[in-house]
């Protein structure tokens, strides 16, 4: 069923003082200082390069961070690239600042942050460079690269001219192929097809494939979809190698869009299926070569057309399903081998299985965001409902932005906003109050705090037990880690770093919870180091940290919480250091910390940082926040979901209870104050003794 989306302007007029709740804290007092500037950056090369046992050259650290981001380590190729930066400011080198900023924006490109993308190819062309084809082609390929994929082809087209004609030799084919599919894009299909003849396609494999799936896209564009379903057909056939497997999904996908312009619906779902068959069997990694081409490519592209193709036949069940493929696999891509994943994180799970796993009173809510509408199912324990809703996947992007800014900034007209978003998200699933509800978002909407939706005339929070799933699969998995835990808690407070990163609040916070649980461990201030962490939480049932935390957007495996500092060094938990961490044993992750929830959002998939990490690590649950917190309102929520828990009460019952209990004091009654925090995870989680 299509159901109209109004997007209205959120928020009309400028903010003014009467609009914010005086009772909310301004945002700017809580949030950390972004780390990935030049100065930021430079100060932090000068760290790393001291504390490295072996001392390379300001050009081996590029070398190294070049390598680095071609096999996809995006946060170690900026952390090489600073080093360089850091030796060619402190020598006054101004070609080796230009390679390492020249670097940086390509690692940021690759990794989607278009706007540091472009201030670092910037930086790059406005230093002394010794050879500028060094540097000019690939700055202005950056710059080409980050125009077409913001949707402005003819500024890319310009861009990749001028990088044209200061390129080398050996960058000047990739930067051809950018330019072909800019243009195609662009809707300039007779120069395209007039430099495709003209270039003479690359000697390397893998561009040679990205090269014929160029000319094949140029065959679609201009309308000659018989001719262009002949040369992806043609792809299918080439002889096996490294990633002929890969080439072929996308063969695939080129004939399912081609069929489709033939108007063949039956050979265009035959085709679609046999490029996701494919995808289950190509090994998840980095291919910097489509970003060097200016393909852009990105295996979610398939499955959005095939959940899109199901839908659009009236196929409820299969665009669930194709739905779920989509986000099992864009956890592959997005941890690529780098980090481990236990079976009930990937393995596949049926409507069927789901809907044998919920109780009567229990509803999963899925959401899947397709470029031009939002669809979504309820699932009951013997129910299937879906709808779609017209509304594009930008401008959902941007009413949650919008709606978030004025959560976190408290203004008071959040109000009618939550009223209207509730309705249009919620409202046709005609929800009865009491039931207890599993969210399963999609792209932006991992952002969107639904306890802070409203429906009816009240917040979601005060209808119904609320808490989120990065998938259903998931979901299935974690019911199955065991619904009971001990009562046992290991807590982690305010981590002495400096006096900037003081949380007087978080220790009150810990004592507190520790009081509520007679077996319990407490790390405070000093005591709150990463070596405490490492040796205690593998033994912790109910493991609480209250600290900052940094999203990292380069590279979610490097998003941190800031732990005590030793030996006089700061110290730090990434995420990739937890996959060498059982919690197995760990029923509930705590993360009551600023931003832990957020990270980069991975198309088809949940949020990847702290959440997936912890989650994979063996955890059953994780609460995390979406947005700097108060200490006082976190302290209230934390004290009254611990307590609950303690009663016996189940997770997100007591979950409800604590945002309710800072609800409903007048003077933390906006949901600045109860809102950030998202439960993930086993929502049944009780504690035995």
């Amino acid at each position: 069923m299509a159901l109209p989306l109004l997007v209205w302007p959120v928020f009309a007029g400028a903010a003014g003082e009467a609009e914010v709740d005086p009772q909310v804290p301004p945002l700017a007092s809580l949030v950390l200082k972004d780390a990935d500037t030049l100065l930021g950056l430079t100060e932090e090369g000068a760290l790393l390069y001291e504390r490295d046992p072996l001392k390379l050259s300001g050009y081996q650290y590029c070398s190294q961070a070049v390598a680095l981001a071609e096999s996809g380590e995006l946060r170690l190729s900026a952390r090489a690239s600073s080093k360089a930066l850091h030796l060619g400011q402190a020598s006054g080198d101004g070609n080796l600042q230009a390679l390492a900023s020249r670097d940086l924006a390509i690692a940021f490109s690759y990794a989607g942050q278009l706007d540091k993308a472009e201030a670092f190819a910037r930086e790059a062309l406005r230093l002394p460079a010794k050879e500028p084809e060094k540097v000019l082609g690939p700055a202005y390929k950056v710059i080409g690269d980050v125009q077409a994929r913001r949707g402005d082809y003819a500024a890319a087209v310009g861009s990749y001219e001028t990088a044209l004609a200061g390129a080398s030799e050996r960058y000047r084919p990739l930067i051809q192929a950018s330019l072909v599919n800019a243009l195609i894009d662009a809707g300039d299909l007779g120069r395209a097809r007039q430099l495709l003849e003209a270039a003479p396609p690359p000697a390397e494999p893998a561009l040679a494939a990205q090269w014929q799936r160029t000319e094949a896209r140029l065959l679609l564009a201009e309308r000659r979809p018989a001719e262009a379903a002949e040369r992806y057909r043609r792809l299918l056939d080439r002889p096996p190698g490294l990633d002929s497997l890969y080439y072929q999904v996308w063969a695939w996908d080129g004939l399912a869009r081609s069929e489709a312009a033939l108007g063949h619906p039956q050979a265009e779902g035959q085709a679609l299926e046999q490029a996701l068959a494919g995808l289950d069997a190509v090994r998840a990694r980095f291919r910097s070569e489509e970003f060097r081409m200016g393909l852009f490519s990105d295996v979610q592209d398939i499955f959005e057309r095939a959940v899109d193709f199901h839908a659009g036949q009236g196929d409820e069940r299969g665009a669930f399903e194709t739905s779920e493929r989509s986000r099992a696999r864009a956890l592959l891509d997005a941890v690529r081998g780098r980090a481990s994943l236990p079976d009930d994180m990937t393995r596949l799970v049926g409507l069927a299985q789901l809907q044998e796993a919920l109780a009567e009173d229990e509803r999963v809510v899925q959401f899947h965001v397709l470029p031009e509408r939002l669809l979504v199912w309820a699932v009951g324990p013997h129910s299937l409902e879906s709808h779609s809703l017209r509304i594009s996947a930008v401008d959902l992007a941007r009413l949650v932005e919008a709606f978030r800014d004025a959560l976190a900034g408290g203004r008071r007209s959040v109000v009618p906003v939550a009223d209207r978003l509730g309705a249009a998200l919620l409202g046709p699933l005609r929800l009865r109050p009491g039931l207890r509800l599993i969210v399963v978002p999609h792209g932006p909407l991992h952002y969107l705090p639904f306890q802070a939706l409203r429906l009816d005339g009240a917040w979601l929070i005060e209808r119904h037990p609320l808490s989120l799933a990065p998938s259903t699969n998931i979901a299935v998995g974690l019911l199955k880690r065991g619904p009971r835990a001990p009562p046992e808690l290991t807590a982690f407070g305010n981590p002495r770093v400096s006096d900037e990163y003081e949380l007087p609040g978080a220790a009150r916070e810990v004592r507190e919870l520790g009081a509520l649980f007679p077996h319990q461990r407490l790390f405070l201030g000093p005591a709150a180091t990463r070596t405490a962490f490492l040796g205690s939480a593998g033994d912790a049932s109910l493991l609480h940290l209250a600290a900052h935390a940094q999203a990292d957007p380069l590279d979610p495996l490097h998003s941190r919480i800031l732990l005590a500092n030793e030996e006089g060094r700061r110290s730090f938990l990434e995420v990739r250091d937890l996959g060498g961490v059982d919690l197995s044993g760990t029923a509930l992750v705590t993360l009551s910390a600023c931003e832990s929830g957020l990270g980069r959002v991975e198309r088809g998939d949940e949020v990847q940082g702290f959440p997936r990490a912890f989650l994979a690590s063996g955890s059953s649950a994780l609460i995390a926040s979406l947005w700097p917190v108060s200490d006082e309102a976190a302290e209230r929520l934390m004290r009254t979901l611990y307590r609950e828990l303690a009663r016996g009460v189940d997770l997100q019952r007591a979950m409800q209870a604590g945002q309710l209990a800072v609800l409903r004091q007048p003077q933390t009654a906006h949901p600045f104050f109860w809102a950030p925090f998202n439960l993930i995870g086993n929502w049944r989680l009780t504690l035995r003794d």
